[in-house]
């Protein structure tokens, strides 16, 4: 991206180092950490293994704003998310937020609506539709 341009959220414009970085749903996370929290509690005897402030905190966070907790669920709701064709960034918002209604999507990821973009009212319902079918089913 030049410098001259603007970013923007809202029309996708982020840059492509982000546009191209991988992220992670709040959920994602914290299945990571809790499997390195289990590691490091197994090796607690060694006092250079021990878990760090920083890291517990991190950890009751991701646990706390998650909206999935089962694993197969986590990994339901990025396989719903990807067939959309949407960009990390919009991918993990959506799954992060949850949002209820096309309505309540577009305010939080308006990139969605963005002309050119094959993301259609009915499509964003029936992506909202799956993925309240996964939560209600967890």
């Amino acid at each position: 991206m030049s410098g001259e341009e603007e970013e923007n959220a809202a029309e996708l414009k982020i840059g492509d180092e982000f546009l191209k970085a991988k992220c992670l749903m709040n959920c994602e996370v914290a299945l990571i950490l809790d499997r390195k929290y289990e590691q490091l509690q197994q090796m607690s005897n060694d006092p250079m293994n021990q878990v760090s402030q920083v890291f517990e905190k991190s950890l009751q966070y991701v646990k706390r704003f998650s909206r999935y907790k089962n694993p197969d669920a986590v990994r339901q709701v990025r396989e719903i998310l990807s067939r959309y064709q949407l960009a990390e960034f919009e991918l993990c918002v959506l799954g992060n937020l949850c949002p209820e209604t096309v309505e309540e999507a577009i305010a939080m990821v308006p990139s969605i609506k963005t002309k050119g973009r094959a993301h259609e009212d009915d499509a964003i319902e029936k992506m909202l539709n799956d993925l309240s079918l996964i939560k209600k089913f967890e």
